[in-house]
């Protein structure tokens, strides 16, 4: 099988992978590839936290042009995976100089699998996009074409929980990802301090908690495909429950905006996390770490793509707040908004090239020291 994710989370993806019981896992270029059962198979779906798709790969072939892709395609056995009454939907990536209109792809793709049973029948299966019995991917890298049966349906990152949204929302597989990046995994407090609609919030705390990823997600694509098993999938989903654990820190957010605060508390309460999540109306640049415990701060904060906000000013009260208000923590911020970074008036310790979209992004870190740096190597020793 193949899981995809995002540039730059190959690596975390893999060792998710690994940690579930995938064997010969293999990191490539925004996917992992891996070994499993129809059980496993389940299990990424449910748990993987950085995956956007699982794809089960029926066949792969050169193609040279258009016309070698449409016999090609007429090529495989179609009735392992449908009949005339299955609806069905195709999604295509390309890249390379022979193939570069992706929903051409698709529509050849399609012409052949209606045709093919059409010339047996007389009869053709109907498409449907939006809820298709089954969902076929094509990929094709310069002249390599793979043909997946995709296991997810819609994108993993819609989990079920969020039904109120803010501007400009981090995607959640992202957030959880971001998370996942800065080394965080429930052993400190966390804090969101410009937290929208709660999404950062929600995501730690389900890595916190060891929560399944997707618990609170209405529906998997493999959910329709004959070989469906609801008892192995109620098994493996009932045996990761069983390694929910509790958590014992704080996790915190705060947002200026009060529609943003209700939209995180109804979105909190539908993922079930209201008893490890609290958010409050309030602005970071009023604010200050509370106690002297060590505190993991992880936002998103604007990148002047949606948000009319001078930039510039507003980076640097952010290394500002920083600096008098939280020491003894570690800050990470992703942003798209490369210049304004550089007013934070911070030296980052790391700084991680992401995507948040189609947007080139940095993940940086900045180590926020109790006292002067020196002195707190000197503690250390």
């Amino acid at each position: 099988m193949v899981a995809k994710t995002f540039f730059g989370f190959e690596k975390i993806l893999a060792e998710e992978l690994r940690v579930l019981g995938a064997g010969k896992v293999q990191i490539g270029t925004r996917n992992v590839s891996f070994e499993g059962d129809k059980g496993f198979m389940y299990k990424a779906n449910l748990c993987c936290r950085t995956a956007i798709k699982i794809l089960k790969p029926i066949a792969d072939f050169r193609v040279m042009n258009e016309d070698d892709l449409y016999r090609r395609m007429q090529r495989i056995n179609w009735r392992k995976f449908m009949d005339l009454k299955t609806t069905f939907a195709i999604n295509a990536t390309v890249s390379g100089p022979t193939f570069t209109h992706s929903q051409y792809v698709a529509f050849k793709t399609k012409d052949a699998i209606v045709d093919k049973f059409r010339r047996e029948d007389n009869l053709r299966p109907n498409v449907d996009v939006k809820h298709p019995d089954v969902r076929f991917n094509v990929h094709i890298q310069d002249n390599w074409c793979t043909v997946s049966l995709d296991s997810s349906g819609a994108s993993l990152h819609h989990r079920g929980y969020r039904t109120a949204t803010n501007i400009a929302p981090i995607n959640e597989a992202l957030a959880a990802g971001l998370i996942m990046m800065s080394g965080w995994h429930g052993q400190s407090d966390l804090l969101d301090p410009m937290c929208g609609s709660g999404t950062m919030l929600i995501e730690a705390a389900m890595i916190a908690c060891n929560v399944p990823a997707n618990l609170n997600r209405k529906e998997f694509a493999f959910e329709k495909w004959s070989d469906w098993d609801a008892d192995l999938y109620d098994l493996i989903e009932g045996s990761a429950l069983k390694r929910v654990k509790d958590f014992r820190f704080k996790i915190t957010g705060y947002d200026k905006a009060p529609s943003a605060i209700a939209k995180a508390r109804e979105n909190i309460k539908n993922a079930q996390l209201s008893d490890f999540i609290t958010v409050e109306e309030g602005n970071f640049f009023e604010s200050e770490k509370p106690g002297d415990d060590f505190l993991q701060i992880v936002f998103n904060p604007p990148y002047g793509e949606r948000l009319p906000i001078e930039m510039e000013e507003f980076y640097k009260q952010i290394g500002d707040t920083l600096k008098s208000g939280y020491p003894g923590s570690h800050a990470w911020l992703i942003t798209s908004n490369m210049e304004s970074l550089k007013h934070v008036g911070l030296r980052p310790s790391r700084k991680i090239k992401v995507f948040n979209g189609s947007l080139e992004s940095r993940f940086v870190k900045y180590e926020m020291y109790a006292g002067s740096k020196k002195a707190k190597y000197q503690e250390r020793e």
